[in-house]
């Protein structure tokens, strides 16, 4: 039976097979978990494996490389969520870098994954509240890939790091 949880966390710090980046479109390391991510994994290691992958990448694309020196992760999926101050309706978008994230996972043969808020920090734009659309897409993604693949079984921990963004997701997720 799948599992989703939200946490008060780091997906950084999270014991599981792949870790989500919240990525860039150039796979370059960034800031936020980004930067964090890099940073453990090993920034010249990673760096290497992303240029490897033919960039830009649309929004909702998602990718993987290994997790290098993250002794807590085997893989990172790297997502490239929407920038809402760019494409201030790209919902399906983020959706996508959700759902294409859980595809890469099971098409690599993993089960359990630890995601950011995508798209709610620096990427949230004008949205009114980019955490509760950000777990809102999410769960749609997590229902819909569980729909898709009810023998697969996945463990989803979604990461609210500040108590802030844990309050807002939570709201969502109690509904």
């Amino acid at each position: 039976m799948s599992k989703f949880e939200l946490i008060n966390a780091s997906c950084a710090d999270q014991e599981v097979d792949a870790v989500v980046n919240a990525a860039n479109s150039g796979l370059w390391a960034g800031g936020g978990i980004c930067g964090v991510i890099f940073s453990k994994a090993g920034m010249a290691e990673l760096t290497s494996a992303c240029g490897k992958y033919k960039t830009p990448l649309h929004d909702g694309d998602a990718v993987i490389t290994p997790a290098f020196n993250m002794k807590n992760a085997k893989a990172i999926i790297h997502a490239v969520g929407p920038n809402f101050a760019v494409t201030p309706t790209a919902f399906e978008n983020l959706f996508d870098a959700y759902y294409n994230s859980l595809k890469v996972l099971k098409d690599n043969g993993y089960h359990s994954i630890s995601f950011p808020l995508i798209s709610a920090g620096i990427f949230g734009g004008n949205l009114d509240n980019p955490v509760a659309e950000s777990t809102k897409q999410c769960m749609r993604a997590y229902k819909q890939f569980t729909e898709d693949h009810p023998d697969y079984y996945i463990d989803v921990k979604l990461c609210a790091f500040t108590s802030s963004e844990m309050k807002e997701a939570g709201k969502i997720i109690e509904g």
